[in-house]
């Protein structure tokens, strides 16, 4: 279990656009905020990664950047980057299922075509959002098993604004007796 405060998993993959992504070497002043989703297939992580392409130069002024990742393949991938317009926003892609698994997302199986008409992976992943300090440790996290009711990006800037200005540390890491 990913717990505040403790380092996160690994995170090393190719980008859309070339390239490969390495949290360990990412060189944000106060950290990356990655925020994984389903894939190309799903309409909601559309509208949602919208939202976080035009909030990407609002972290960056707080010295934040920003990652999208899917376990979709290359073409999959650059496909939703286009598809929401990204200009700011990096892509990463085919993220093992089993790291996926070590961030702590749930995996569901395929039901075939969505809504918009694109086939689901035989196994994806859940969203989750993550905010990764420099030093890779979590700062925070929200993880779902549904592709619903996901934390909003402006509250997000809000909190780490907050945190900024009173050295607010990471909550939830309390692992003793209870």
């Amino acid at each position: 279990m990913l717990m505040p405060r403790q380092k996160t998993p690994n995170l090393s993959l190719p980008m859309v656009g070339g390239g490969q992504f390495d949290l360990a070497t990412d060189g944000s002043e106060r950290g990356t905020v990655v925020c994984f989703y389903r894939g190309l297939h799903c309409p909601i992580c559309a509208t949602y990664l919208k939202e976080l392409e035009r909030l990407t130069p609002e972290f960056a002024k707080r010295g934040i950047k920003t990652l999208a990742v899917s376990s979709d393949g290359e073409e999959r991938a650059a496909d939703m980057a286009k598809k929401i317009e990204a200009e700011n926003l990096r892509f990463a892609y085919d993220l093992p299922l089993s790291e996926a698994r070590d961030w702590g997302l749930y995996i569901s199986t395929s039901r075939g075509k969505t809504s918009i008409g694109i086939e689901e992976p035989a196994l994806f992943s859940e969203p989750g959002l993550f905010l990764v300090n420099p030093d890779l440790t979590l700062y925070y996290m929200s993880v779902q098993t549904m592709p619903f009711v996901r934390p909003h990006f402006s509250e997000l800037l809000g909190a780490v604004d907050f945190a900024i200005d009173k050295s607010y540390p990471a909550r939830g890491e309390y692992t003793g007796e209870v």
